[in-house]
């Protein structure tokens, strides 16, 4: 079954951005090097403030529709009541989506010449 994500991304100014995937580590590191380009490239909005799983796209999609069509404080209020610092939450993908993985190391390096996790996507 896939899983899908609506998320939303803040730049250290305070500029939002909503979106959806279904590869929410994938995307997120997307949006950290720049190779969506637009609006997130442009305003360096690159740091996972909020995110909610989905079993069906549809649903996925209707909820992105339905955060993007807020007002700023509703958004604020969404992440806040979740992450009150505005912690970047994707700091946490190695342990989150790679359990396989030992705490702080990163993901693509190797312990005793393996690959963990498959190594980055």
């Amino acid at each position: 079954m896939t899983t899908y994500f609506v998320y939303i991304l803040a730049s250290r100014s305070g500029v939002l951005y909503v979106g959806v995937t279904n590869d929410l580590e994938h995307r997120v590191m997307q949006h950290k090097a720049k190779q969506v380009a637009g609006f997130t490239a442009r305003y360096n909005v690159n740091r996972l403030v909020w995110y909610e799983t989905f079993t069906g796209v549809n649903d996925a999609i209707a909820a992105e529709k339905r955060i993007k069509s807020w007002r700023r404080e509703k958004k604020v209020a969404l992440i806040v009541e979740k992450n009150t610092a505005w912690r970047d939450l994707s700091l946490d993908f190695e342990r989150q989506f790679h359990p396989e993985i030992p705490r702080g190391v990163p993901l693509g390096m190797t312990v005793a010449g393996e690959p963990l996790g498959g190594g980055v996507k």
